[in-house]
């Protein structure tokens, strides 16, 4: 005999149903379990499902009520043991972008984070991501890695959240399947002793940045490295001196009509193709 879900009309924006939906920030919501993990909202049925499929625990959904038995339905009948909310459209569009959900939020608790060691136990190729702060660009990272050939994602401190609501849409939920966790808790943990310990595991390292010094992207020694971190900068300002300073290599994309840089994200999918190819 089926479950029913348990479905509860919402009638008001101001409804205390929609606290953590409508008037908690993400950041308040990573910290909302403190000193234990938190919460995060994950956005579109594809990114729901496979949170689900990634073991995340949900709380509770909300889903526009035409969606409950449309593009939500396989969601709605998964989470039928926690409040289902719903209301009409124009209850919901007062959620900031709500509009671009294709109709489902779901609240599900954070895990603690792995060890450096258990998320590159496996791995040949991972990348490393230096004070990238756009959620967007997290997330297509993510998205590239998956598609790729990258085995794991680290982040240093100052990094967006990988489970920050934009940046796991914009993954298309890859964020819940791609190992990540993060260097350290303090910026002074990134690049050493990270990067110590990440040669203690056998990892060369290869900062993506424009210098003379730099090696092509398809550098024949490069490609054949055994296992490889490849290191991505924020936006605009790219790598710290003293992280390329600290790497094996240097690694450049070669460039046409003068342009001298990819955005971060971009450029990702490049290195990621191209130095993904030998494992």
């Amino acid at each position: 005999m089926p479950v029913i879900p348990h479905i509860i009309e919402i009638t008001d924006f101001a409804a205390p149903e929609l606290d953590h939906y409508a008037r908690l920030t993400e950041a308040q919501l990573l910290h909302y379990y403190e000193p234990g993990s938190g919460l995060f909202i994950a956005e579109s049925p594809k990114v729901i499902e496979r949170a689900l499929n990634a073991g995340y625990e949900p709380v509770s959904l909300l889903v526009e009520r035409k969606h409950i038995s449309g593009e939500a339905k396989d969601i709605v009948a998964r989470c039928c043991n926690m409040p289902v909310y719903t209301a009409e459209f124009n209850i919901l569009t007062q959620l900031t972008g709500f509009q671009l959900t294709r109709g489902a939020l779901c609240m599900m608790r954070r895990r603690a984070l792995p060890s450096i060691e258990t998320v590159c136990a496996d791995a040949r190729r991972i990348a490393i991501l230096e004070n990238v702060m756009n959620p967007t660009n997290i997330g297509a990272i993510f998205r590239s890695a998956a598609a790729l050939n990258i085995d794991a994602v680290l982040l240093t401190p100052a990094c967006s959240n990988p489970l920050y609501r934009r940046a796991s849409r914009v993954s298309m939920g890859t964020v819940f399947q791609i190992p990540w966790t993060y260097l350290g808790k303090k910026a002074s943990d990134w690049p050493q002793p990270a990067m110590q310990q990440l040669q203690s595991l056998g990892f060369k390292t290869a900062a993506m940045a424009l210098s003379d010094n730099s090696v092509s992207i398809d550098d024949p020694q490069l490609m054949t490295e055994k296992k490889l971190a490849i290191i991505l900068g924020t936006e605009g300002d790219g790598l710290a001196a003293s992280t390329i300073a600290a790497c094996d290599y240097t690694v450049k994309i070669p460039m046409a009509h003068g342009v001298d840089s990819l955005n971060v994200a971009a450029a990702s999918a490049v290195a990621f193709w191209q130095l993904g190819r030998n494992r």
